[in-house]
């Protein structure tokens, strides 16, 4: 039984400030405009949001194998290491090939953090016989993480504001990134985990275990429908949820908000709100995830109809940014991320509920190959088409293919 009471020792504190420290990304409400403004093409950065995308896939099997060898620790202090390189290199060079080394940088720092803080905080609970405290003590530290993504877009939008561009977000982010980088630092060496030696026959048996998942899960007709109808909404909602950006500069273009000259401060006012408001309401829908879930006869059903909504959604919202309706389609753009952060936790425990527990595991992972590999799909098609035409052509004719599709990766009821 879980136990609700929770000690908020020293080390408690360290992994809050650790999740609200590492979502302070000023960046992310103004990547893709940053990009424009250095003047690449939608394509351009399609390339690299699929670079990053892939280098994740790719890296997450040798980063594995370095973890283990260095120790969870060490894996994360060069994980903040790599995320810092990232943004130096963002703020002071200007050309697209630079900006493809430091996405790969990013996409270190990811694929070494992803999931080893995380064990972190459960072997702390292990090591202090705490684990019936592990849903609440996860939630608590977590939600700090949810304060600080709604505060980033704020304090980013100030940021824009006062300098008058998007690239000071960079260098500033290097402010939260460096804090978590001592953090990391002043955490006990009990929290490494057990700490293997690996050779290139590891790294090699890694990659060939990784194929022979894909060949289990294609054994599995119910597997490979459910894992792609989650894989399809998140890969969409990836690749398209920062063409948020470009469309409420479309909104702000001659709003006189607030009185500000400046466009670029404008939209940073524009989209500091916008963004704050985004992630209050999932912060929001991610606790209340599980009640909304109780509204619905089955997983199956709550699944499919969110994804069906999300297309809908992203078709309509694609139209009217192409008839010059933006400030309506940044209002069911929102709908996009809550639905998100609704067919996030029901998407885990439907993979749950649909195998069996000997292939849980593959499953997931399969499942996290495919996210990165339909993710970077669908920015290249995003970019070439808004380079075409625009980016509500863009994210219309996305949409209107995964509608086509959708018949073919509606779940059925059936279990393991």
């Amino acid at each position: 039984m879980e136990n609700l009471t929770i000690v908020k020792d020293k080390q408690y504190y360290k992994f809050c400030m650790y999740g609200f420290f590492k979502n302070l990304r000023f960046f992310e409400p103004f990547f893709i405009l940053f990009f424009i403004d250095k003047g690449l093409t939608f394509f351009q950065i399609g390339t690299i949001y699929a670079t990053k995308e892939i280098a994740i896939n790719i890296l997450e099997i040798p980063t594995g194998v370095i973890a283990d060898a260095l120790g969870r620790k060490k894996s994360m202090i060069t994980a903040f290491v790599a995320y810092i390189v990232a943004f130096v290199i963002f703020y002071f060079f200007n050309t697209y090939l630079l900006f493809l080394l430091a996405i790969l940088f990013f996409s270190v720092g990811d694929a070494l953090r992803t999931g080893t803080h995380k064990a972190m905080i459960f072997e702390y609970l292990k090591i202090n016989n705490w684990l019936n405290q592990k849903v609440k003590y996860y939630g608590n530290t977590r939600s700090w993480s949810q304060f600080g993504s709604a505060i980033s877009a704020i304090i980013a939008a100030i940021v824009v504001v006062i300098s008058g561009n998007y690239q000071l977000v960079f260098l500033v982010a290097t402010i939260p990134y460096i804090a978590d980088l001592l953090l990391m630092i002043s955490y006990p060496n009990e929290l490494n985990g057990d700490i293997q030696k690996n050779d290139k026959l590891n790294i090699k048996n890694s990659f060939v275990e990784v194929f022979n998942q894909f060949k289990i899960s294609f054994k599995y007709k119910a597997i490979w429908v459910c894992i792609l109808n989650l894989s399809l909404y998140q890969g969409f909602f990836r690749s398209s949820k920062d063409y948020l950006q470009p469309i409420v500069v479309l909104a702000v273009s001659g709003l006189p908000l607030l009185h500000i000259e400046n466009e670029e401060s404008r939209v940073a006012v524009f989209i500091g709100i916008i963004y704050f408001v985004i992630y209050i309401l999932s912060s929001l829908t991610s606790r209340n995830a599980a009640r909304l879930t109780n509204k619905f006869s089955s997983l199956e059903k709550i699944t499919n109809i969110s994804l069906l909504a999300g297309i809908l959604i992203g078709i309509l919202s694609g139209i009217l940014v192409y008839y010059d309706f933006p400030i309506i389609a940044i209002i069911l753009f929102a709908l996009i991320f809550v639905i998100q952060n609704i067919r996030k936790p029901v998407g885990t425990a439907l993979v749950v509920e649909q195998v069996k527990s000997d292939i849980l595991a593959t499953a997931l992972s399969i499942q996290s190959q495919f996210d990165s590999l339909l993710s970077a799909v669908f920015a290249l098609l995003i970019g070439f088409i808004a380079d075409a035409f625009n980016v509500g052509a863009a994210l219309s004719v996305l949409c209107i293919l995964l509608l086509i599709v959708f018949p073919f990766f509606r779940i059925r009821q059936v279990r393991s």
